[in-house]
């Protein structure tokens, strides 16, 4: 019998492996795939892990100025699992980084190299108790309707942690939601705490679907989701699920969005919106937004005291 050459038999596992996502299949850990599939899915899971826990660093800040015993411990509580599903995920890419030895200590000097990015909202200030709530209702609600999109991901230990972490998202969106909806029925200053950190957030939310594809730029990171079946809807498709969710229950509440030329084309079955400044976009991830060296000082402090605990797991781990 007659050998097959590499590129032979890399074709038919090729094959073989969209045929198995075409079916509807889980790819597990240890199971053949491309390498353009294992690349994606370590720069998704690894920028969604870092998300999670530089995103507990905003509300974090809220910890001891939250007004009352009640909220400090909601609050407390939110960040507890965001730091949670930061670790999660950040195992789940560890797996897929075995082949090039690597591990999750790597992916956080990654971060502080710049070279690992997190999500642009984590990178803004919040300057009020209305922008830990709006963070919980809307930051949180954006992150919802990214993740659900993703639940039937082709790569099986990130669906499983996915239903995990949306099942705790929803009571995250439902926190901030009461905080927003106390403040909204409050005094007047209350009222214009919650439009002034809506006026200021509204352009991050609208960042935080990344642009939409173009066809003049070839083929996007978006588009090698969507062909390995990760996920099912573009970032555009994404933000107008936001709208059609989120703008009937922000005018509901008495308040204003910041875009007078945003309303729905009933011919197109689309929203019309002003496009935020896409440049702006591209300094913020490159760590260049209002609090981004801030917060990556304080991760990297945080990393480097705690090195002792790592080294004495190690330890443990070798005897």
């Amino acid at each position: 019998m007659i050998a097959m050459s590499s590129t032979t038999e890399d074709s038919v596992k090729l094959e073989q492996f969209v045929q198995k996502i075409e079916s509807g299949e889980k790819i597990e850990a240890d199971d053949w795939m491309p390498e353009e599939y294992r690349v994606a899915l370590i720069k998704l899971i690894s920028m969604h892990g870092i998300s999670e826990i530089m995103g507990a660093l905003p509300e974090k800040e809220w910890v001891p100025k939250a007004p009352s015993l009640y909220r400090k411990l909601g609050i407390m509580a939110k960040v507890q699992d965001e730091m949670g599903h930061g670790q999660l995920l950040l195992r789940v890419a560890e797996d897929l980084l075995k082949p090039y030895g690597k591990n999750r200590g790597d992916l956080m000097e990654d971060l502080f190299r710049g070279d690992l990015k997190f999500h642009n909202v984590f990178h803004m200030a919040t300057k009020s108790w209305g922008d830990a709530g709006l963070i919980g209702w809307l930051v949180d609600g954006a992150a919802i309707i990214t993740q659900t999109n993703m639940l039937n991901a082709s790569y099986g230990p990130y669906a499983r942690a996915l239903h995990r972490i949306c099942a705790e998202e929803v009571f995250h969106a439902q926190h901030g939601e009461a905080i927003i909806m106390a403040l909204a029925e409050g005094t007047e200053e209350q009222k214009e705490m919650v439009q002034d950190a809506l006026n200021r957030w509204w352009p991050a939310l609208l960042m935080f679907f990344g642009p939409a594809s173009s066809e003049t730029t070839g083929a996007s990171k978006q588009d090698v989701t969507i062909k390995y079946k990760i996920r099912t809807k573009s970032n555009e498709q994404l933000r107008q699920d936001f709208f059609t969710k989120y703008i009937p229950r922000i005018l509901s509440l008495g308040l204003t969005i910041p875009d007078p030329t945003i309303h729905f084309d009933e011919e197109k079955q689309t929203w019309i919106y002003q496009q935020p400044d896409w440049n702006e976009f591209k300094q913020i991830i490159r760590n260049n937004g209002p609090r981004s060296q801030a917060r990556l000082n304080l991760r990297r402090t945080s990393y480097e005291r705690n090195a002792w605990v790592r080294n004495a797991l190690a330890a443990v781990v070798s005897e």
